[in-house]
């Protein structure tokens, strides 16, 4: 299987990072986060960036998969990986995945002017910042739901009591290149800092130690990465789980090690990294969990033996 991206899928991919680094630059990510006390004119890092929202809505990234003769992209399930992988890279927040999955179904979704959220296990994120709850009525949800504590302190998290709701393939997989993206950025910003931090008179990145981490990093990252394309053409629910679990792993263990290749610094508030390791739990948390996917994984394989 050729994983080479086309040109027109490279184009796509670069013009979605692009339209990031303008409107979703580092400071606004850190804005909300960096609120000091007594500021009243800061962005609460729980409010949904509706501008932001409605030009990913003009730049196709939630109508990506809909037929153009229904005023969508008219691209396909690999195209989307491309583009959430940027937005895990971003760490870009909001029900992404939901109200993408929603496009053509939930009139506003497709143009950015609706905001979808969707229940995956017990859990919803961004309940009270959402107009629709996709396949549930959201006021009545509101009387039953409960906040969560959540670690991440962009993503808020509600419970809700009952039967928890298996999200649909195509959701576990879009979440699963979210987690492919983070994975490389946090191997890039670990691979920066060891070429640039220096002790003993070079570069710390020259350590034995240090080389062997970012490898491994770098192995996590591609075997995700690889893992998530291949599940997106073959579509198959045994390949995205697996893609989910390689991918949870690259995103969780990544964010890990690029904390220890920092130091001291990477253990700091002001350090991006630890806002990817917690958006990478709160992933992982939000659908099946790792031993039903390795429970899975395992009948099919016993099943072709």
């Amino acid at each position: 299987m050729d994983f080479q991206l086309t040109a027109d899928q490279r184009a796509l991919r670069q013009g979605l990072r692009g339209l990031l680094v303008r409107r979703f630059p580092r400071e606004a990510l850190r804005a909300p986060l960096d609120r000091r006390e007594g500021d009243t004119c800061a962005r609460d890092p729980h409010t949904l960036d509706r501008e932001l929202w409605r030009a990913l809505g003009d730049a196709g990234f939630f109508a990506l998969r809909l037929p153009e003769e229904e005023g969508g992209v008219g691209l396909g399930l690999p195209e989307a990986v491309l583009l959430f992988e940027e937005a895990g890279r971003a760490l870009l927040t909001g029900p992404l995945v939901d109200t993408h999955l929603a496009a053509g179904a939930v009139k506003g979704a497709a143009e950015g002017e609706v905001v979808v959220t969707a229940q995956a296990g017990e859990l919803i994120s961004h309940l009270a910042q959402s107009d629709v709850v996709r396949d549930q009525d959201r006021a009545a949800l509101e009387g039953v739901a409960r906040p969560a504590s959540s670690v991440d302190p962009l993503t808020p998290l509600w419970i809700v009591p009952g039967e928890p709701v298996d999200p649909s393939p195509e959701s576990i997989l879009l979440t699963a290149a979210e987690q492919s993206g983070s994975a490389a950025r946090t191997l890039q910003m670990a691979v920066q800092h060891a070429h640039e931090r220096k002790q003993f008179g070079q570069p710390v990145g020259a350590f034995q130690a240090v080389k062997h981490m970012c490898a491994q990093m770098l192995v996590r990252s591609e075997l995700a990465r690889t893992a998530v394309y291949a599940a997106a053409v073959t579509a198959d629910p045994v390949e995205i789980a697996a893609a989910k679990l390689l991918a949870d792993e690259a995103a969780e263990a990544n964010a890990r090690d690029c904390l220890q290749v920092c130091g001291g610094m990477g253990f700091t508030w002001e350090h991006d990294v630890h806002l990817h390791l917690k958006r990478a739990w709160v992933r992982a948390a939000r659908g099946p969990s790792t031993g039903r996917l390795e429970e899975e994984l395992a009948q099919n394989l016993l099943a072709d033996a």
